[in-house]
């Protein structure tokens, strides 16, 4: 698969005629069809669509959990094939080793590539540190909240320093006050470590928040998949009317509107 030709940079994403389909009681259904997607080094990039519209599908074949029936996806210039160093994923269960401390689970991806301990948990308490949560470095996960918890997952995935990080639906299963929360320290922490960000969600606000660009899916597959670009200065205010206004084209994009 060749690309065209440009200055490839750290967090590159190109996606190329991706296609992907499962096979269902004998049947061949299509998730994903035909896709052509950049995206650009250090942005933050929402996928939104209905159930069904391939979204997880999307973001478990930038993983390398999937591998694509078509096409391609490239990595700053280098096709996937597989899970790689490069990218870490954070799931709506943010899945802690009940046995370890919060510091040991941090740490525990870096050990398992061999690094050094003394090294893995000094590299594990700055990414505490940057989650918030430097005081609860000895708790263990029964003593977490659920938002606790899923900061200790992103700092997890932060230990290994990716290039790029791929989030389905983090904050799904968290109240709603404790998800805004976590919506300002994802923000807050895409913006310090300068990582590129593919976040799966099915809130609209959310989306709104955190996105250069919000992809969305067609449920049906006959559909192009349409890409709006979110022009609202950080860090954003949820009530400021050209928020709002983009809350009502994506709500009109759902037919909710």
């Amino acid at each position: 698969m060749a690309l065209a030709e440009h200055t490839i940079r750290r967090g590159e994403v190109s996606i190329r005629d991706l296609s992907k389909s499962y096979t269902i009681a004998g049947r061949r259904l299509s998730v994903l069809k035909g896709l052509n997607l950049d995206i650009r080094p250090g942005e933050c990039l929402v996928i939104a669509g209905a159930s069904g519209s391939g979204k997880t599908t999307l973001l478990r074949v930038l993983a390398g959990l999937e591998t694509a029936d078509g096409g391609g996806v490239e990595i700053d210039g280098r096709l996937v094939s597989g899970v790689g160093t490069d990218r870490a994923v954070i799931f709506q269960e943010p899945r802690l080793l009940p046995w370890l401390t919060v510091l040991g689970n941090v740490a525990f991806g870096l050990e398992v590539r061999g690094e050094d301990r003394a090294r893995a948990e000094a590299r594990a308490r700055d990414c505490i540190a940057l989650v918030g949560l430097g005081d609860f470095a000895d708790a263990y996960p029964r003593q977490l909240s659920g938002g606790m918890a899923q900061r200790v997952g992103i700092a997890r995935a932060l230990t290994v320093q990716p290039e790029i990080l791929l989030l389905d639906e983090p904050l799904g299963a968290l109240d709603a006050m404790t998800k805004i929360t976590m919506q300002e320290e994802l923000a807050r922490i895409w913006s310090e470590e300068n990582v590129t960000m593919v976040m799966v969600t099915h809130d609209l606000e959310e989306a709104i928040y955190l996105a250069d660009r919000v992809l969305i899916l067609p449920k049906e597959k006959g559909r192009a998949a349409r890409l709006i670009d979110i022009d609202l200065p950080r860090p954003r205010v949820r009530s400021e009317s050209r928020f709002v206004r983009y809350r009502q084209e994506l709500l009109r994009e759902f037919g909710l509107h």
